[in-house]
């Protein structure tokens, strides 16, 4: 999305929009998946249970961090990342006021 156009969408489009690309594609549901079934941080080992290389997962991580998704905290040259939890349920509070919105009927004759 060009810069330019950004003005005319609210801030609220523009986050959903940041939010779904994040689920968009398998890999980073997968590494969502993967950080979400951990009880604490978890560093290098998402490139051995997802099985894609590590630049393809920091590409991945890249995506789900703009959308504020993790935390992250760095140990030398290590990033240790977790869910943020309080961001995921802002993002459901997001989806779930749009679709009650959305009308299901609108095609009915």
């Amino acid at each position: 999305m060009g810069a330019t156009k950004l003005s005319i969408h609210t801030r609220e489009q523009i986050e959903m929009a940041q939010f779904a690309k994040v689920f968009a594609h398998p890999a980073r549901v997968s590494i969502l998946q993967y950080i979400a079934s951990q009880d604490s941080c978890i560093c290098g080992d998402i490139v051995d249970k997802v099985g894609l290389s590590q630049p393809t997962i920091s590409q991945h991580l890249q995506v789900i961090n703009a959308a504020g998704l993790l935390k992250g905290s760095f140990k030398g040259k290590t990033i240790c990342y977790c869910l943020n939890v309080e961001k995921f349920r802002q993002m459901q509070e997001l989806f779930n006021s749009y679709f009650n919105k959305t009308v299901a009927s609108c095609c009915n004759i």
